[in-house]
C-alpha cells in the first residue's frame, strides 16, 4: 500500500489550545441567553461542553498548499472545505474583546464561485500566529497568480486556447451580424 506524496511546500496551521475553552464558554453563554437553556448550560458547563471542545478541537485541520487552502472541521459530522487559491478575493483578520481575552483571532475568507451565486464565506477561529497565516496565504494567492500570468492562462494571451476560443467569437459575431442583415431586408 502506498501512501500520497506530501507537498514539501505545503503549510499545516496550528490551533491554539484556548480555542478549546472558547467554545465552551461562548456556546454556553449563548445557551444562557434563554429560560429554556439555562438547564441545558449547566449540563454543558458540567462536561459535555469540555468533552465536545476537546473532540472538535482534536479533528480540526487546515493545511495550505501552492493551489488550494483545505479545512477540516467537526466530530458526529465531518465538514472539510478544499477553497483554490484563486478564488480567494479577500482575507480578513478580525479580533475582538472576547477573542483577545483568549488570546485568539478569526481569519475570514471571502470567495468567489465561477458561476452567479456561488460565493461563499468561511471563518477560522483559534489558529496560531494567524497575521503570518493570512500573509502566507496572500502570497500563495499571488504567486499563483503571476504563474498563470506568465503562462497566459485564463486571458487568451496568445495561447492556443485563447486563440481557439477568439477564432469562435469570430465566427459567432460574425453569423449574427448575417442574422440581422437578413432580418433588415426582410422588412
Amino acid at each position: 500500500m502506498t501512501t500520497p506524496a506530501i507537498d514539501a511546500s505545503a503549510v499545516v496551521a496550528r490551533f491554539n489550545p484556548l480555542y478549546r475553552a472558547y467554545l465552551v464558554v461562548t456556546i454556553g453563554l449563548t445557551m444562557c441567553c434563554t429560560l429554556v437553556g439555562i438547564p441545558l448550560a449547566i449540563v454543558w458547563f458540567c462536561g459535555v461542553g469540555p468533552w465536545w471542545a476537546r473532540h472538535y478541537y482534536d479533528k480540526l485541520m487546515c493545511r495550505l498548499d501552492d493551489k488550494t487552502l483545505r479545512f477540516r472541521k467537526g466530530i458526529l459530522f465531518q465538514v472539510e472545505k478544499t477553497i483554490p487559491l484563486e478564488n480567494i478575493q479577500d482575507v480578513t483578520f478580525i479580533e475582538g474583546p472576547i477573542l483577545k481575552k483568549f488570546h485568539l483571532a478569526t481569519l475570514k475568507f471571502e470567495t468567489a464561485g465561477h458561476s452567479a451565486g456561488q460565493a461563499h464565506d468561511m471563518h477560522l477561529t483559534g489558529i496560531i500566529d494567524a497575521h503570518e497565516f493570512r500573509n502566507r496565504i496572500i502570497e500563495a494567492r499571488e504567486a499563483l497568480r503571476q504563474q498563470h500570468a506568465q503562462r497566459g492562462g485564463g486571458t487568451g494571451g496568445g495561447s492556443a486556447a485563447g486563440d481557439a476560443h477568439l477564432a469562435v467569437l469570430e465566427r459567432i459575431s460574425t453569423r449574427l451580424e448575417e442574422i440581422a442583415e437578413m432580418m433588415r431586408t426582410q422588412r
